[in-house]
């Protein structure tokens, strides 16, 4: 259940959502599941089937194949991190917020939230989930992270769960930080034990943003059970070199 929060907003807001609602239920078969963060029960909408989604012209193009529509342990284990910060006068960007769970309680901390992706509809998703959990809307960006728009600003926080599933991500992700991240800001990345993990902080390093440190955080659900690995990195006022 959402708290009486989440429902806050003007009644053009609440216009909005139900047009964007009825968009994405009429072109995908929509399910809503509840997702348990921080002792609270979360409700998202969401696609019934990420499998079904699988676009074989997208993969033949870039390897690209639906993640967005599931929501991964990862991704808990951050929004829960994320709810016990102080947000306010913040401003934070979400690298692959796929339905928007992270960013919800980003929001719901205060903080001024960019929520990014690189597929549009995982934005839309997104962008009305946060809403109905935080009862404000997110700014959302469609973004590759091989081409960066010039005018991104930087930010004091940067999130991502779970995307270092390739290893040419590790190098990838170093650089968007590097590119995104203020001075004296920090990434948090959630990650279950992906092959580019350890390439991907040695990746950092190379470019002067430090890993303060690693906690490991159990996940157990039925018989899923993955050890969550909350790596905080931080940028320095100044680079050495």
């Amino acid at each position: 259940m959402v708290s009486d929060h989440d429902s806050a907003g003007t009644a053009g807001d609440a216009a909005d959502d139900a047009a964007v609602e009825r968009d994405l239920r009429a072109r995908f078969d929509v399910v809503e599941g509840t997702v348990r963060v921080a002792g609270r029960d979360v409700t998202l909408l969401r696609p019934r089937s990420a499998d079904a989604l699988i676009s074989e012209a997208d993969f033949v193009n870039d390897e690209r194949l639906p993640y967005w529509a599931d929501v991964w342990p990862s991704s808990i284990v951050l929004a829960g991190h994320v709810a016990a910060m102080r947000g306010t006068g913040r401003r934070l960007l979400e690298l692959g917020c796929g339905l928007g769970l992270v960013a919800a309680h980003a929001a719901r901390a205060g903080f001024d939230v960019l929520a990014t992706d690189y597929y549009e509809d995982a934005l839309r998703f997104a962008a009305l989930n946060v809403r109905r959990v935080a009862g404000v809307a997110p700014a959302t960006l469609h973004l590759d992270w091989r081409a960066l728009p010039a005018e991104l600003p930087r930010f004091d926080i940067v999130l991502a769960s779970d995307v270092l599933y390739e290893p040419a991500y590790a190098e990838l992700v170093a650089d968007v930080l590097a590119r995104t991240l203020a001075p004296r800001g920090e990434a948090w990345i959630a990650d279950p034990g992906r092959l580019a993990a350890g390439m991907f902080v040695d990746e950092c390093a190379r470019r002067g943003i430090q890993l303060e440190r690693a906690r490991r955080v159990p996940w157990v659900d039925g018989d899923i059970r993955q050890t969550i690995t909350l790596y905080r990195l931080w940028l320095p006022s100044r680079r050495p070199g």
